[in-house]
């Protein structure tokens, strides 16, 4: 085993012990149980309503689409806040000492960014499945197509988390350069509403990012065929789905190592203290 292999394989073995130990974490769990309580109370408070003109209920059409959302936001803010504070703790200096440590970091993140995922949506579908008739993929396929559309997500967002995480000057600044930009994709996206409801413009825009194609992908698994009559072209667009999400995978996978390689060049001993007495100026 080469010494590349054996830091990815310990970063990996790393990224799932420290998931492990967050299902462990009274902070975390109550994190899943509120965003749960959040997302299926809405639900619940809007069972009755239906969805626009059509005969969809509204939790039909805004499970899916709140699950898509999740995958969008865990897989950017969590490793973007991540990285931010761990250049300032010190500890992307230790893996950089670390012989290939840069890969094994990347792995174990990863493994780590992703698992942090499945409590998240698990504890808003298993609960919205059991209160609300009609959520459910009615086909083997729909199933199918929530696992390659979150497999897909995966390589499309979590790079982006990663270079944006690299490029913020320190963990104080995480909520301006992260969740800003995250608000207004939200806000353009149409994953809560159909995107024709946009000016053309507001429209083509947001075709270019993951989290409309997310959103998308996610609704034509779980709503019927006919329900494709809301989306723009009255299609789900399979095809234009999977071809987006793989170029901003390649984008993703291709910009993000030398980001982060360039970040770790810098990183000194000096860096972090200077960070950490900026840290405490802004936390008193």
């Amino acid at each position: 085993m080469n010494a590349r292999t054996h830091a990815i394989r310990n970063g990996l073995r790393r990224g799932w012990a420290e998931f492990i130990l967050s299902l462990k974490s009274p902070q975390d769990l109550w994190f899943y149980l509120f965003t749960a309580a959040l997302a299926v109370g809405y639900l619940w408070l809007n069972r009755n309503n239906t969805f626009a003109d059509s005969l969809l209920s509204y939790a039909e059409v805004t499970l899916p689409s709140l699950l898509g959302a999740l995958l969008v936001f865990g897989l950017y803010m969590g490793p973007l806040s991540t990285l931010a504070m761990e250049k300032e703790d010190g500890t992307l200096l230790r893996y950089k000492a670390a012989p290939h440590g840069m890969a094994g970091y990347v792995a174990g993140q990863v493994v780590y960014q992703t698992a942090q995922i499945l409590p998240s949506i698990a504890v808003i579908l298993v609960p919205s499945l059991l209160l609300f008739d009609g959520v459910a993929p009615e086909t083997i396929g729909g199933w199918l197509k929530i696992l390659w559309v979150s497999a897909l997500a995966i390589p499309a967002v979590l790079p982006i988390g990663l270079v944006m995480g690299s490029l913020i000057p320190g963990v104080q600044k995480a909520g301006t350069w992260g969740m800003l930009p995250m608000m207004a994709l939200f806000g353009i996206s149409g994953i809560f509403f159909p995107l024709t409801n946009l000016w053309g413009w507001v429209q083509t825009l947001a075709q270019v990012f993951p989290m409309y194609w997310l959103g998308l992908g996610m609704r034509s698994a779980f709503l019927p065929e006919a329900a494709a009559a809301l989306e723009i072209g009255g299609s789900w667009r399979t095809l234009e789905t999977v071809l987006v999400l793989a170029a901003w995978a390649v984008v993703g996978l291709a910009l993000a190592p030398r980001v982060l390689r360039r970040m770790a060049e810098r990183q000194s001993g000096s860096q972090v203290q200077t960070a950490r007495e900026e840290l405490l100026q802004w936390v008193r």
